[in-house]
């Protein structure tokens, strides 16, 4: 499988710290406020601190005309259906299990992987695709009961769960000559300028209502920890590493989103979210854990 750098390490803890406790924040904010203007305003927010971290990376904007059709079709995948349904699919389900349903994504990738892009998995790395959904069903053991009377929530968090895959198998094949930094930036954009449309159509009779204090920290938050880092480290990662080392690689942020939910939200943890976490460990393993090459040959004085 694939060995993580360091780098590549670093940003995968940061990204499962910021985006996991980020699930019961996002649930706090849209409790208060309405969910598509709350994206928007996190997006205006953090567009502009994406675009200083270009300017400081010295890194270029420009892209070439004959490139926007390849980057709008990434955008659509990787950032259109996520943001739009799962802000609001997190309206009618709990922010843990909302996370889960999300990361159903790795699942949907492997298949995707295999059926659309004819890419051939060890047996370690199915294996971990096994693990991961058993972990899941695991965690939602006890709330089939309370899903099946918020059917819109699940569709709606599966579907964007099933685009991300797809969105994470194109990023990773991408040709774009860009850096992710740039591609990131004018993604953001695309999406910021999508959601603010959809914010006007159906809630702008609302906008009278200012946020409460809360509801703007979580505002904060979510426009600094997602869309200002997590976001750009998520492509990095996608775009890095094979698509199901990268995606199976990000399977503890729902665990923490659930267990950041019960201590912050008070939701009941039993047997099965232990248990889970097991799992969800071993199939991170089974495509993170380096493994053995064979001895490679001893050079000839010729070939050296």
């Amino acid at each position: 499988m694939h060995s993580m750098s360091r780098q590549h390490l670093v940003l995968l803890v940061a990204l499962t710290l910021v985006w996991g406790i980020n699930w019961p924040i996002m649930k706090v904010g849209i409790m208060g406020y309405q969910p598509l203007t709350f994206r928007v305003l996190s997006m205006w927010i953090g567009l502009p601190v994406l675009a200083l971290v270009l300017v400081w990376r010295r890194v270029p904007f420009r892209v070439a005309r004959e490139h926007w059709g390849a980057l709008a079709w990434l955008t659509v995948f990787n950032f259109l259906f996520w943001h739009t349904l799962a802000v609001l699919a997190v309206q009618t389900l709990s922010s843990g299990r909302a996370a889960i349903l999300g990361y159903t994504m790795p699942v949907f990738s492997a298949i995707v992987g295999a059926i659309w892009f004819h890419q051939r998995l060890p047996l370690r790395a199915w294996g971990g695709v096994g693990a991961a959904a058993l972990g899941v069903v695991l965690l939602l053991w006890h709330e089939f009961v309370r899903l099946s009377g918020a059917p819109q929530g699940v569709v709606m968090m599966l579907v964007a769960a099933a685009m991300w895959a797809v969105g994470t198998q194109m990023m990773r094949r991408t040709t774009l000559p860009y850096s992710t930094l740039t591609l990131s930036f004018w993604m953001t954009v695309i999406a910021t300028v999508w959601m603010s449309a959809m914010a006007w159509l159906f809630e702008r009779d609302g906008w009278q209502a200012l946020p409460s204090p809360v509801v703007w920290a979580s505002i904060v938050y979510n426009a600094l920890g997602v869309f200002a880092f997590a976001q750009v480290a998520w492509l990095i990662l996608a775009r890095d590493l094979p698509p199901i080392a990268s995606t199976l690689s990000v399977m503890m942020i729902p665990v923490l989103g659930v267990f950041t939910g019960a201590w912050w939200l008070g939701e009941v943890l039993h047997w099965q979210d232990w248990a889970a976490v097991l799992l969800i460990m071993l199939a991170i393993a089974s495509v993170l854990w380096p493994t053995k090459d064979r001895a490679a040959p001893v050079a000839t004085p010729d070939e050296r």
